[in-house]
């Protein structure tokens, strides 16, 4: 197993040699700790099917299928699927996910820790991911801010971007609202805090789920919250921001990255070709706490 760092972009690693099949527990080892410094490693020349896709990410930790049966592989319903095509006339998996910028599970009482795309259909004239690391943004933000954020706690909840399934139809909007709220009820983290595994300071909020920004006396910092994300780049609807970090991929690549310390937002445009992914999340169980 080669790692190397990445020619392009403004962070992470590429790894070749890596046999997902008979890696060592050793290589397993190497390869967490890497995801963890680089931020993201990008396996070159996988071949696996869904089953040894789930197999590679259960040698890193817990595996959580997402809690919406949508987004589930038809045989393998821990692999979320990301598609924008139909096989014999019915969808599988979700179109158009990530179009903002998000951690995923951010609006869970514990988000994931690793996430692994392993892209299948490839689009040929844009693809990619842009990501922004949040370590590197809070070590970015002035004096003035890092001041203002102290003791602060940031709202996240996936309602404004739950995707409607085709079981909601016809069904009145609050209804589908107090759902969202009764299974996913809003989650608070502090704004800043330790990375579990590197104790580096995360700037943790996104533009997709972050509600708001609130004070130690629980009251709503707007400008605050707009601040903050205009100073990681997130409201740079150019991504030329200096913190965004546009990771591409060709067939056989396997991206494994660092969920807790990185936003991510999908690449699409206004005129999509076919693209279909595999995704696995872990909890890494052996993560400090």
């Amino acid at each position: 197993m080669k790692i190397e760092k990445q020619v392009e972009g403004k962070f992470g690693v590429t790894v070749t040699g890596f046999d997902a099949t008979s890696a060592s527990d050793d290589d397993i080892r190497t390869l967490k700790e890497t995801v963890y410094r680089e931020k993201i490693a990008v396996l070159k020349g996988q071949k696996l099917d869904p089953k040894q896709f789930l197999a590679l990410g259960e040698r890193f930790g817990r595996v959580e299928p997402y809690y919406e049966e949508i987004y589930h592989h038809p045989e393998v319903p821990q692999v979320f699927v990301s598609s924008n095509i139909q096989e014999n006339g019915k969808q599988i998996g979700v179109p158009k996910t990530g179009r903002f910028w998000h951690s995923d599970y951010q609006f869970m009482p514990r988000p994931f820790d690793l996430t692994f795309i392993y892209p299948q259909v490839i689009p040929q004239k844009n693809r990619g991911t842009y990501f922004i690391n949040l370590c590197a943004a809070y070590q970015a933000l002035g004096e003035d801010l890092r001041t203002a954020l102290a003791g602060t706690q940031a709202r996240h909840s996936v309602k404004r971007y739950f995707k409607i399934r085709p079981s909601d139809v016809y069904r009145p909007i609050s209804e589908i609202l107090d759902e969202i709220e009764e299974r996913t009820p809003t989650v608070s983290f502090p704004t800043a805090f330790p990375h579990r595994s590197t104790g580096e300071p995360i700037l943790y909020l996104s533009e997709g789920f972050t509600l708001s920004v609130v004070d130690e006396n629980g009251t709503e910092q707007p400008a605050l919250l707009q601040q903050l994300l205009e100073a990681t780049g997130q409201l740079d609807q150019t991504f030329s921001h200096d913190l965004i970090h546009l990771q591409t991929f060709e067939q056989g690549d396997l991206l494994v990255w660092d969920n807790q310390s990185l936003v991510h937002r999908a690449l699409h445009t206004s005129t999509p070709e076919p693209a279909v992914s595999f995704r696995v999340t872990v909890y890494d169980e052996s993560a400090k706490r």
